[in-house]
């Protein structure tokens, strides 16, 4: 289903995504102006400090961070594969554990 989206060309790849973030931005404003629109919820909507935006922005920028040191270790691993010498990797021509009839039988059932 993402396949159209991951064969895009970048700039255009960068603008649907941009898109799609505004539109879910724009929704949950709309939704929840109208929510405090409504007596009941907006005492629970002054209820919530402002004192607290602060800290939710330090949570979330340290959840980003983590996530963008995980990705960085994980490229240069990935980077570092190709240059491992091919005996570290298992020998495709080691002899087989058991004969080739049995590998038919277990497809067949």
């Amino acid at each position: 289903m993402g396949d159209w989206l991951l064969n895009l060309p970048i700039p255009w790849m960068a603008v649907v995504i941009f898109a799609a973030t505004y539109l879910i931005a724009a929704c949950v404003y709309l939704l929840v102006g109208r929510l405090a629109v409504l007596d009941r919820r907006a005492r629970a909507f002054k209820a919530f400090s402002p004192g607290m935006l602060p800290v939710l922005g330090t949570i979330f920028a340290l959840l980003v961070a983590f996530v963008a040191v995980q990705v960085w270790n994980d490229f240069d691993k990935a980077k570092l594969l190709p240059q491992r010498p091919a005996h570290y990797e298992p020998l495709m021509s080691s002899p087989r554990p058991f004969p080739m009839s049995r590998e038919r039988n277990f497809v067949r059932s």
